[in-house]
């Protein structure tokens, strides 16, 4: 997971852009929001960006919003352990 990269998603474009970019990912395999990765790179880190920008706009901050997306991986990722 690229902190970074997430944060400045997060921060430069809505939820909503986010969501586009993800769907014209899969549709055309090109969007606006992140271009450097695979296809599937690409769309795990939109979708990341996507849930901490979704807890910004809810008034969370953004150190505690990729807190939360951290302990929402952790989550599911022990479900499948």
């Amino acid at each position: 997971m690229d902190i970074k990269l997430i944060r400045d998603i997060a921060k430069k474009y809505t939820p909503e852009q986010i969501d586009a970019c993800i769907t014209e990912q899969i549709a055309t395999g090109k969007n606006i929001c992140l271009t450097d990765s695979t296809s599937e790179k690409i769309i795990g880190e939109l979708s990341k960006a996507e849930v901490v920008r979704e807890l910004i706009d809810q008034g969370m901050d953004i150190a505690d919003a990729l807190r939360e997306l951290a302990r929402r991986m952790r989550l599911v990722q022990s479900g499948f352990m």
